[in-house]
């Protein structure tokens, strides 16, 4: 064999040896690391249903309210209880059943802490009802999920538009989520991110013609009518509707009905107020602007109930 061949040979049998190195090593440390491993598994349960658990900590959305007082009540943990003594999916449920909460998970930190992660539902209108004579004001989210709503800004609530002209059934212990409100929801978000100072203004969302003419009418405070088409570009019937309300502001004492659903066509019909008032029977402010209604079964027996 020639000096070439036999140094070749040595180079083949040093590969050979030093993968046979490299495999024999990571076996050996992971069988290592497994026997490390049956040596303390056992002792961290033992650990764990001795050590009392410390308060949960709540994690929540940026835009979040919820807090840890919240988070107490819901999930209602006996004093000095271990995390191995949780029931994870029990405690999920509970969080859950707060329609204001719209995702959860609950994650074990050995050896005393859990943590609770939880997405936000926030409302964008409100709803009044007369639930056994007594008045209730609930919040609608995105999705059209009515919750009682915990943590939020009064002042924030405030400028949240009443919802009217709608239809809501029964579910369980509170009511089936408001249908195509995530329409209303976009014509909401657009008219506060595009056009805040007409958003301010907003009293009333009716959504009675939604399903029949795509139509979302809105009441302004100045009793100034405003109809939206569904399936068009919100932006611009936002832009021209800032540009048909700032001509608006030159005729006072009259209110308007602006019919935006149209396209390029926009109606405006005019009327003096105090003309359009005359007949009408005095109310209470309040009453004139909040749309109150009462549930009641129908005359069928249905499951819905109409507001």
């Amino acid at each position: 064999m020639s000096r070439g061949g036999k140094w070749r040979r040595v180079l083949q049998g040093a590969r050979v040896v030093t993968v046979v190195a490299v495999v024999g090593g990571l076996l050996w440390g992971a069988w290592m690391v497994s026997l490390s491993l049956r040596k303390t598994a056992p002792q961290i349960p033992t650990i764990a249903k001795t050590v009392p658990m410390k308060a949960p900590e709540l994690r929540t959305t940026r835009d979040g309210v919820l807090d840890s007082a919240w988070l107490a009540r819901t999930l209602e943990l006996p004093s000095r209880v271990s995390l191995l003594e949780l029931d994870l999916e029990r405690l999920r449920s509970r969080v859950l059943a707060d329609d204001q909460v719209l995702t959860a998970s609950l994650t074990r930190v050995f050896p005393d802490r859990l943590i609770v992660q939880v997405t936000e539902r926030t409302p964008v209108a409100r709803v009044r009802l007369g639930l056994e004579g007594q008045a209730r004001d609930l919040l609608v989210a995105r999705d059209g999920v009515l919750l009682a709503g915990s943590g939020f800004d009064p002042a924030m609530i405030a400028t949240l538009p009443w919802l009217a002209g709608l239809t809501l059934a029964p579910e369980g212990a509170g009511f089936r989520p408001v249908p195509r409100m995530n329409e209303v929801a976009r014509l909401l978000t657009d008219a506060q991110l595009a056009a805040e100072h007409l958003y301010r203004s907003w009293q009333n969302v009716s959504l009675a013609r939604l399903d029949s003419d795509n139509e979302i009418e809105i009441t302004t405070r100045d009793h100034t009518t405003i109809v939206f088409g569904a399936k068009n570009a919100f932006f611009v019937q936002l832009a021209n509707l800032d540009y048909i309300m700032e001509r608006r502001l030159k005729l006072p004492g009259t209110r308007a009905r602006i019919d935006l659903s149209l396209g390029r066509e926009v109606p405006v019909m005019i009327e003096p107020l105090v003309a359009a008032t005359a007949d009408a029977k005095p109310e209470p402010a309040q009453g004139a602007m909040v749309p109150f209604f009462t549930a009641f079964p129908d005359s069928s027996l249905s499951s819905k109930r109409e507001l």
